[in-house]
């Protein structure tokens, strides 16, 4: 896990479920197989109503014209409730497939921050701060992982994050079976 995140927000707002991340007709890919991975990127937040993409004005495209697949946007600010749905693990595949490193929301559905966690794919970071309402799309944020906190290049603003606490050696690992194998927990 990198010790800073950088580059561009992409805000959404509360309740972002996974049909939204990656709707279920474009599960069919394999994630296991680069060219299809990259699909997942190609798809990823499609799912989103056009007014809610890249908040605060909405009608925002996650992905430029510059590259169909990955987007130019490397962090996303969520609010309440994000990766609600089902449980599948595409959805924050898809988000790892188009580029994002890192989502902070206010608090997370359970099984999408253990699917991010257990795959390494994002790094989820918890906030008290309703950053949805404070950033905005295309703003420059840089995350320190270590101290925690997520700053605003583009207004000056800083915020706490929630420590990352227990998962921090699995997303440092890169995932769970990779940090399994690193402290002994399965033979390699």
């Amino acid at each position: 896990m990198r010790k800073t995140i950088t580059g561009k927000a992409y805000v959404l707002g509360d309740n972002v479920d996974t049909d939204q991340i990656i709707p279920a007709h474009y599960l069919t890919f394999d994630p296991a197989k680069p060219d299809e991975y990259r699909m997942f990127g190609k798809f990823a937040l499609s799912g989103v109503p056009a007014a809610l993409g890249g908040l605060p004005k909405g009608h925002v495209p996650f992905h430029g014209p510059a590259d169909e697949f990955i987007s130019p946007y490397k962090v996303i600010i969520g609010g309440k409730n994000f990766g609600c749905g089902s449980s599948r693990e595409h959805a924050p595949i898809a988000l790892n497939a188009a580029g994002i490193e890192a989502v902070v929301a206010e608090f997370y559905a359970r099984i999408f921050y253990r699917n991010s966690v257990n795959g390494g794919y994002l790094v989820p970071f918890e906030t008290a701060a309703r950053l949805c309402e404070k950033i905005c799309t295309g703003d420059e944020v840089k995350i320190d992982v270590e101290a925690g906190t997520i700053a605003n290049a583009t207004t000056g603003e800083t915020w706490s994050l929630r420590p990352l606490g227990e998962v921090a050696p699995i997303l440092d690992a890169g995932g769970i079976f990779t940090y399994a194998r690193r402290v002994g927990m399965l033979k390699s």
